[in-house]
């Protein structure tokens, strides 16, 4: 009898065990549930809250760069002849000066002769109607044969006709035609193109 009774104890405290082991097991569980709920709704919370703040902060960026533009926009009208290409204002003349006077013009309004770095801004030049040369801010004067930009930055795209540059000392500032550049006595007068950039 006591054999009975001692294996009915063992068992319903088993019994007792498993139920509270279960129990335990469940809580465990929901409590996982309950966690992963948390962290769901407050990832999503901080991503909307991150969002409005990036949207808020784009829209101060965006109007602050229209309110450059326009402020551009303004500059642009008040230097009445120039031209915007790239990340540059140009002006084409349709007087004719010699290299010094074109150069000095150009200072004057904050620019200088147009230094050409790329086809695509040669490609530009040859929009000047017809075939008109125009003074650049290339010339030798300094050194013989030693061609420099205005900005004293030496050559590294060049574009001379065949058998430019032929000038020697009597030769010493540079024209650019559609069809390639020239040396060329800088007291000549052309028009010429002056470069600012933006």
């Amino acid at each position: 009898m006591m054999n009975l009774t001692l294996c009915l104890w063992y068992s319903g405290s088993v019994h007792v065990r498993m139920r509270s082991s279960r129990a335990f097991t469940v809580c465990l569980a929901m409590l996982c549930v309950l966690l992963l709920t948390a962290v769901i709704v407050l990832g999503v919370k901080f991503n909307k809250n991150y969002r409005e703040e990036t949207n808020q902060l784009l829209n101060k960026e965006e109007r602050a760069c229209l309110s450059n533009n326009c402020d551009l926009i303004k500059q642009r009208q008040n230097m009445d002849g120039w031209v915007c290409y790239q990340s540059s204002l140009y002006f084409i003349s349709f007087e004719m000066k010699n290299w010094d006077e074109s150069r000095s013009y150009c200072l004057k309004k904050g620019a200088d002769l147009i230094i050409i770095n790329s086809s695509e801004e040669q490609d530009f030049i040859e929009r000047v109607p017809g075939d008109t040369g125009v003074w650049i801010g290339l010339s030798d004067r300094d050194v013989e044969d030693t061609w420099k930009w205005v900005d004293g930055s030496k050559m590294t795209f060049r574009l001379w006709r065949s058998p430019e540059p032929n000038g020697y000392t009597k030769e010493n500032c540079v024209l650019a035609y559609a069809s390639g550049w020239i040396d060329h006595g800088c007291h000549k007068e052309f028009k010429w193109i002056c470069e600012k950039n933006i």
